[in-house]
Formats: C-alpha cells, structure tokens, sequence
C-alpha cells in the first residue's frame, strides 16, 4: 500500500481516514496544530512544521487535505497548494463504495466519499470534496475547491465556478451555471444562471448577502 498523511485531524479527517482505509491506503499520521489524539488508528505527526521531515520519510511523498469546508472561502485550495509546493502530491481519493463511471477527470486532491454518484463526462478542479451519498451528473464542469456536501444533487450538465459550497440536499437543476464563491444553502434548489458571488438560500434559491 502506499503511504499518505493526512493534513488536518477534525471530523472531516475522520470520515477520510475511513475512506482511505477503504481503497487501501496507509495512512501514516495527521498534521494539525493541535494534538486530536489517534484517529481510527491513525496517529497525530505534528503541526504543518514536521511536513518537510515527513515529506522525505514517505516513498510516495502523498497528501490529502482532511479539512472541512462548510463555506465558499478559498482556504482548503490554497492549504493544497501550499503543500504542493513542499514536494507533496495530492492523488485522487476514491471511496470504494462509491461510483465513478466512465469518462470521469477528477483534479488533484478531489475525494469522493462513501454512496457518492460521479456520472460520465464530468470534469473537477483540484482540491474538491463529493461528499456522501451527493451525486453529480452527466457533463458537470466543476472548479477547483468545490464541495457538494452530503445528499445534494448536481443535475446534468452544470457548471461550478471554484469556491463554490453546494449544501447538504441542495439541488442544482440540469444545464445551470454557477459563478465562483457562492455559497447554496442546505435543501435550496438552484433553478437558474447565478453570475453573482454570495449566499443563496431557499427554493427557488435567493441571494441573501
């Protein structure tokens, strides 16, 4: 199996770590500023100081970000990209009770959780999450740093600007366009184009800020 380490120890990372184990990979540790203890098996390495000192330690040199996103901030992607430029690499993390069909491109750094559909044709950016049981259809074009949190729903043919957070069982219907950095509450449905960054919350979904 080969080695990764785990940059965050929260209850994202927590879910990951499942995830990881499920492909398999061996995970050697996770990074955070504070000490969660082991998390399923798995032990804290040190603050985001002992990456360098881990990067030569590890055959692979593989890591994955274990922080959440619950926001259209751009803080995960440039985490990433940080670390990128220490040397690591960030693979693809598939869970293996997911679905990724053919014709699929997932970008550097993208998990895809437990029950989560990725259908034909669909593009990613790096560093996005699909989390569980979330589907994206046909023909999506998503941006980097994106996340379809749990039980949502990206229809056919939709495009995701970078930043983007799609709430727990939103849905966003077949062929619409979403600008980067916007925020779709839980449960909202997106009927149509959205061209202006901000929180959109209800059914239809509306800009509140």
């Amino acid at each position: 199996m080969e080695k990764i380490i785990v940059i965050g120890g929260g209850g994202h990372a927590k879910v990951l770590v499942s995830v990881l184990k499920s492909v398999p990979w061996d995970v050697v540790g996770y990074t955070d500023p504070q000490d969660r203890g082991v998390i399923l098996g798995v032990p804290y390495a040190g603050d985001d100081t002992i990456l360098p000192e881990l990067l030569r330690a590890l055959d692979g040199r593989c890591a994955v970000i274990g922080l959440g996103k619950i926001d259209a901030s751009p803080t995960r992607i440039f985490l990433q990209e940080r670390v990128t430029a220490l040397g690591f690499g960030f693979p693809v993390i598939a869970s293996a009770r997911a679905v990724v069909n053919d014709e699929v491109e997932l970008g550097a750094g993208t998990a895809v959780f437990d029950g989560a559909i990725v259908n034909s044709g669909t593009v990613t950016g790096s560093g996005c999450i699909l989390n569980t049981n979330s589907t994206v259809e046909h023909d999506c074009r998503i941006g980097d740093n994106v996340h379809v949190a749990s039980g949502a729903t990206v229809s056919g043919g939709v495009t995701v600007g970078t930043n983007c957070m799609i709430g727990a069982g939103a849905t966003v219907v077949q062929g619409v366009s979403i600008c980067h950095d916007c925020l779709i509450g839980a449960g909202a449905a997106v009927v149509g184009d959205i061209e202006r960054p901000g929180t959109y919350l209800g059914v239809p979904a509306r800009r509140t800020e």
